[in-house]
């Protein structure tokens, strides 16, 4: 059993609303084991209809003239009858029936059972859903496990991991046993991945060839949803998804669409980006012209890098046995597409805007992260020469942009250099974009 993140957010959740709870989220990040988890742990009946694997489940909510028909079809599924303030109602995998929304409000509003959802963010499915039930549900999306959700599962405890992150709140060196540890986590990391399944199956057993097999499985499922869910574009969109890994092993790792076709045009095969995007299958990382707040107008849509949404998914589709040359520490491989991929993965599930810098007079900066108006760029180095950043040097210096600090990840433990911060790669896990939180009162001068 996998300890996430969600699960305190899911008890938290029903213990002071009666709002339904829908998870959203790619395929395969654990929505549907969260809501069971909580239902035993929380000693719930549970009730569950999937629209996938049970299309007739379909048929439940069409023509129920009221709330109390549709709780009357309910218990029926599920030949028992339904215990109020004991039930939880579960519709998953609502992407396949998105008219289950109408009547959220509805259920809520009966107040006797209480109710989760869950849905993958498969093309536009889930955004064309007809009635949105404000007021009576909140959502929550899920992604896979980040490095502190896998450490914690695979033994790390918490008082280890309170030690490293005070070094990193206090911007001194971790102890140097515990740093050389954690960077062999992290290197476990980069090929076990946060995909539930394949993390329980490391977790059983260790054996790095079953986790390889689970990702393929997933890997197959995904391109299975493509042709589901995007039957007119799922040429494209798989050509593009399978591209990912060598556009990223390229010298600048930005996406170029004439490795996927010599006369396509990115205006005609846009959607095809966002439909990966919305199904949360690829993460697209914008270029940005200026490093200036608000970051967003100065972002070049056409121009982006593309990762993985799994770091191990990603590294199970190189060649080569490149698993055991990361486990082994081999510096003679290129990390740096699977470094910056897992960075990007712990940016986005910590609700990081992904944007980088590039410019032909300055250079390339990974990662800019935009938190209270501040711009922090942030790079990720995989190599001995970690302190050798002439782009970032060209940001630091120019006054014209107000940067007053940055971040440079890489193996080596931490350090301080003028308004440079020298952290490990496995600190990412601290890096949350903090949104504003309460109230914003403003008193205007009034003549």
């Amino acid at each position: 059993m996998l300890n996430r993140h969600i699960d305190s957010i899911i008890e938290c959740h029903y213990a002071s609303t009666k709002k339904a709870l829908l998870l959203t989220g790619a395929r395969q990040t654990g929505k549907t084991y969260a809501i069971r988890q909580y239902a035993k742990h929380a000693g719930m009946q549970l009730v569950e209809m999937n629209f996938v694997l049970q299309p007739e489940t379909r048929n439940i909510p069409r023509g129920a003239a009221n709330v109390q028909e549709l709780l009357l079809r309910i218990s029926a599924f599920a030949n028992r009858p339904l215990v109020p303030g004991k039930t939880l109602i579960f519709f998953d995998e609502i992407q396949d029936y998105p008219d289950i929304m109408t009547w959220v409000k509805a259920l809520v509003d009966e107040g006797h059972f209480s109710y989760a959802l869950s849905g993958s963010l498969l093309g536009l499915e889930l955004q064309n859903i007809r009635s949105v039930p404000v007021g009576y549900m909140d959502e929550y999306q899920m992604f896979p496990l980040d490095f502190e959700e896998f450490i914690r599962n695979i033994g790390v405890t918490a008082e280890v991991i309170a030690s490293v992150r005070e070094a990193w709140e206090q911007q001194i060196p971790v102890d140097a046993y515990i740093h050389e540890k954690m960077m062999r986590l992290f290197n476990l990391y980069l090929i076990v991945g946060g995909m539930p399944a394949a993390v329980q199956k490391y977790v059983d057993t260790n054996d790095l060839q079953l986790v390889i097999r689970e990702q393929k499985a997933i890997l197959t499922l995904y391109k299975k949803d493509i042709a589901k869910y995007d039957p007119n574009n799922k040429l494209y969109i798989n050509d593009i998804f399978e591209l990912i890994p060598s556009e990223l092993n390229a010298k600048n790792k930005r996406f170029i669409l004439k490795n996927l076709n010599e006369h396509i045009k990115f205006s005609r095969h846009e959607n095809s980006f966002v439909w990966l995007r919305d199904a949360d299958m690829a993460l697209p990382t914008y270029n940005v012209e200026e490093p200036r707040v608000p970051l967003k107008l100065n972002e070049l849509r056409n121009l982006f890098k593309l990762f993985q949404n799994d770091v191990g998914l990603l590294a199970s589709q190189y060649a080569g046995g490149i698993q055991l040359q990361i486990l082994q520490g081999d510096v003679c491989i290129n990390n740096g597409a699977i470094y910056e991929n897992a960075v990007a993965q712990e940016l986005h599930a910590h609700s990081w805007k992904l944007r980088y810098f590039n410019s032909k007079k300055q250079g390339e900066v990974d990662f800019l992260l935009e938190q209270d108006s501040e711009i922090i760029p942030l790079e990720v180095k995989s190599g001995k020469d970690y302190q050798r950043h002439v782009a970032l040097n060209n940001l630091l210096t120019n006054v014209e942009y107000g940067i007053r600090r940055s971040i440079v990840l890489s193996n080596e433990n931490i350090s301080v250099k003028e308004n440079v911060l020298y952290a490990p790669v496995y600190m990412t896990m601290f890096l949350h974009h903090h949104k504003q939180e309460g109230p914003i009162i403003y008193h205007p001068e009034l003549p």
